[in-house]
């Protein structure tokens, strides 16, 4: 069986100049960090890829046509984030905006739905900021790399205080209404069924579950919740 030196030599020649103009490219366009990626700079890095990983293997594509479209891309890419630059109203269709999804305590369950994000995914997100309860929001910001920014209230420090220093009867909260419609499940793990739902909403003064945006229930706080009517105020 014969080997082929020159592919060899081909290939490792390849995979080194597309590192290192990879290199040049990410230090020319400012990156930083993969977290701090936007859905355009995502989209131009699998582009990239798929432009590098094409170009290795295949022996009729030469270095010069791997450098030529390394910098083709280079410059369309750094020459759009400088046409934005100067143009900040075409940044909303290259790289997004973000959107507020709770102001001033309110959570906007059509920017919810523009943004494709569910409770569950605003839970965790929430979480991942060491915030555990809605109530404690005051802005919470969806920002452009899926990842959420928050504020939370004034007071919310009474709510994070130390446990050390003084006994607290703390338990996880819990949704039990996402858009009108009682959480089974969660009232299953609660060990509580839909009777329970609707006299606590009953004692609150509302008739309907279906009047309710989202509901939250902890046994140190008891039920927290936001009508749809909010929305329109």
């Amino acid at each position: 069986m014969k080997v082929d030196t020159n592919l060899y030599v081909s290939i490792g020649v390849k995979l080194t100049v597309a590192l290192i103009g990879l290199l040049i490219m990410t230090r020319l366009l400012g990156k930083k960090e993969i977290s701090q990626l936007t859905a355009f700079d995502f989209v131009s890095s699998l582009m990239l890829s798929e432009l590098v990983g094409n170009t290795i293997y295949d022996k009729e594509i030469h270095l010069s046509h791997l450098l030529f479209a390394l910098i083709i891309w280079t410059l369309l890419a750094l020459g759009l984030e400088k046409f934005i630059a100067l143009f900040p109203r075409l940044s909303r269709y290259a790289a997004g905006t973000p959107d507020l999804i709770i102001r001033e305590g309110v959570i906007d369950f059509k920017a919810m739905k523009r943004n494709n994000l569910d409770f569950a995914q605003l839970g965790m997100l929430l979480r991942e900021n060491n915030v555990f309860s809605l109530r404690e929001v005051a802005y919470a910001l969806f920002e452009t790399n899926g990842s959420i920014s928050v504020l939370l209230q004034k007071d919310s420090g009474e709510i994070n205080g130390n446990a050390r220093d003084r006994q607290v009867n703390v338990s996880l909260p819990a949704y039990i209404i996402e858009n009108g419609s009682i959480n089974e499940d969660t009232l299953k793990r609660l060990g509580r069924d839909r009777m329970w739902v609707e006299q606590l909403l009953q004692i609150s003064g509302i008739s309907h579950p279906e009047n309710v945006l989202f509901a939250e229930w902890s046994n140190s706080s008891g039920l927290y919740y936001q009508l749809k009517e909010a929305i329109k105020a």
